[in-house]
């Protein structure tokens, strides 16, 4: 994986998988989906002794930005996602913090757009739109690293929910399909739920994907 180094911690009520994609050359990193605790996210960028230079979103979940404005607070970095899962972040409806007893309400400091090359951390980052799951889903491909992080669009021999709101089954099969599907067969897949996988892995044993 050339420079980059994943440390995983699980966190939340859900065992929301929070990466830390660490540029060993450059010793900034990318915080991917921060559940919650800002505090033991903060512990384990310090251990790791590099500098982050932005907080990912996958979507606006609340099991996935718990810990987005303590972080964006703490180190000054800007919060971005996907520019149509904006309305998702920002109501606590849509973002399902008011089933968890919360109303948080996020504003995202970057909006990215399908397709987008993202130069973050040393790292060249292409941002592939992948509605189903909510409305402005996305997955974050590092080609150089071989490696992509697919939030809750794609699991191990599984897919993402699509009952919440802006949700939709068709589309999130789609998006896999003829998005993912696409990449390289040896993309190394972190999701936001589970345990890593392969595209090649995926396309042949995903039941919910196979043509």
């Amino acid at each position: 994986m050339g420079e980059l180094r994943i440390e995983t911690m699980v966190l939340g009520m859900v065992g929301t998988n929070c990466y830390l994609a660490v540029n060993q050359k450059t010793k900034e990193l990318l915080i991917l989906d921060p559940a919650d605790d800002g505090v033991g996210i903060q512990k384990r960028i310090t251990d790791l002794g590099a500098a982050p230079a932005a907080v990912l979103l996958t979507h606006g979940h609340f099991d996935h930005i718990g810990a987005a404005q303590y972080l964006r607070d703490t180190y000054r970095i800007p919060v971005c996602a996907m520019e149509t899962e904006r309305e998702v972040l920002e109501d606590p409806a849509k973002n399902l913090t008011a089933m968890s007893g919360q109303t948080l309400s996020l504003k995202a400091d970057r909006f990215f757009k399908d397709g987008e090359e993202a130069e973050l951390a040393g790292f060249s980052i292409r941002v592939i739109h992948t509605p189903g799951h909510t409305a402005g889903g996305c997955c974050y491909y590092f080609p150089d690293e071989g490696v992509l992080f697919s939030g809750d669009t794609l699991f191990a021999e599984s897919i993402g929910r699509t009952d919440f709101p802006t949700g939709s089954m068709g589309t999130l099969v789609r998006s896999i399909q003829e998005k993912l599907f696409g990449l390289p067969d040896e993309t190394k897949v972190y999701p936001g739920h589970g345990e890593e996988t392969q595209i090649r892995w995926e396309k042949r044993y995903n039941p919910f994907c196979r043509s």
